[in-house]
C-alpha cells in the first residue's frame, strides 16, 4: 500500500493532502500459512497548522504509531513518532518542496513465558529495550499540466542509530533506514488515470525494491458524489507480487492489498504471503476542478 499513506515513507509528506486533516489505519497479516503470523498495526494522524490564503506555504504536524508482533515468542517492535513539516510553493505554484523532521520512542521485546530454556538456569537481564529515534526527509511535487503530476521523496529514519540491546553492555545498534519514493499520475482521459510507482528501502544489510502501476477510474468527481475505483499490481523484487484494490468515496479511502509470495519461502508458504487492510479519512476536503489533477494541498 505504497500510496495509501505515504507519511509512513517520509515525514515530509505530512501536509500533502487535500483538506485540513488526515487520519489512517493499516493492518497487515503475513505468512500465516508458515508459522505464527507476523502482524502489523499502524495508525497515523495529521493536521494542517498553518496555510496562507493562496496555499503557497504552510506547516503541518503529524503522529504515527506502529506495532509488530511475530512468532511464538511474541517478539514485537513498537514505535511512536511526532512529525513537523513545512512546504513552500515555487514560481507559479506548480512546484512544491517540503521538508519534515520527526522524533519519537521505540520498544522491542519478547515473551519469556513461551521459551523453553535448555538448562533451566539461563536468565535475561531484560526482555524489553527502549530507545529514542530521529528521522528527516524532503519531498518535491510538480504538476506539469491538468493531466500530469509527479512527486518524489527521500528520507531516513533512525538517524541516531539507537542501541536496542537487551544486555547491560549494549552494543546492538539499529541501522539507519533509508527510503526513496517516486509516484506520478497521467490522466489519459476524463475517467482514467495511470499511476506508476517506485519505492526503495535500505537498512543495514537489507534492501527492498518495489515497482508497479495502478489504474484509477474517476466515476464521479462532483464533491457530493465523489467516487473513484483503483486497482493495480506491484512487485517486491525477487520476493512478492501484490494486487491492490481501493475505493475513494467522499472523504473516505478503503484499500485492500494481497501479496503472493515468490521468494524461496514459496515452497513452505504455498505462495501465500500477506494481506493488508487500510482506511483513510480526510477532514475539510475541498472542491476540485472536474477532470483536473490539482496540487495535493488544494
Amino acid at each position: 500500500m505504497l500510496d495509501l499513506d505515504p507519511l509512513l515513507f517520509n515525514p515530509a509528506y505530512s501536509g500533502f493532502f487535500d483538506g485540513t486533516g488526515r487520519f489512517g489505519i493499516i493492518y497487515r497479516n503475513q505468512w500465516a500459512s508458515v508459522s505464527t503470523p507476523f502482524q502489523t498495526l499502524t495508525a497515523t494522524a495529521e493536521l494542517s497548522l498553518m496555510r496562507n490564503s493562496r496555499n503557497r506555504n504552510g506547516i503541518s504536524a503529524g503522529l504515527w504509531l506502529t506495532t509488530d508482533r511475530a512468532g511464538s515468542l511474541d517478539y514485537g517492535a513498537s514505535t511512536a513518532s511526532a512529525i513537523v513539516s513545512y512546504y513552500q510553493a515555487l514560481g507559479d505554484g506548480s512546484n512544491l518542496i517540503s521538508i519534515g523532521v520527526e522524533g519519537g520512542v521505540g520498544q522491542v521485546g519478547f515473551n519469556l513465558n513461551n521459551i523453553d530454556l535448555s538448562d533451566g538456569i539461563e536468565t535475561f537481564p531484560s526482555t524489553h529495550a527502549f530507545y529514542p529515534t530521529l528521522g528527516a526527509g524532503a519531498a518535491w511535487f510538480c504538476q506539469w499540466s491538468d493531466r500530469l503530476y509527479t512527486k518524489a521523496g527521500f528520507s531516513t529514519r533512525n538517524i541516531n542509530e539507537p542501541d536496542i540491546s537487551y544486555l547491560t553492555t549494549g552494543g546492538s545498534r539499529l541501522s539507519r533506514h533509508w527510503n526513496l519514493y517516486l509516484r506520478g499520475e497521467w490522466r489519459t482521459g476524463t475517467l482514467l488515470g495511470v499511476l506508476p510507482v517506485l519505492g526503495y528501502q535500505h537498512q543495514g544489510a537489507y534492501s527492498e525494491l518495489v515497482y508497479g502501476c495502478d489504474m484509477r477510474w474517476y466515476l464521479n468527481e462532483r464533491p457530493r458524489d465523489y467516487l473513484v475505483i483503483g486497482a493495480g499490481l506491484t512487485c517486491r523484487h525477487a520476493d512478492a507480487a501484490s494486487i491492490n484494490l481501493a475505493v475513494m468515496w467522499h472523504e473516505w479511502t478503503f484499500a485492500f492489498c494481497y501479496d503472493a509470495n515468490l521468494s524461496r519461502l514459496a515452497e513452505a508458504s504455498h505462495t501465500l504471503g500477506a494481506f493488508e487492510l487500510g482506511v483513510l479519512y480526510l477532514i475539510g476536503k475541498k472542491d476540485k476542478k472536474h477532470g483536473a489533477l490539482p496540487c495535493p494541498i488544494i
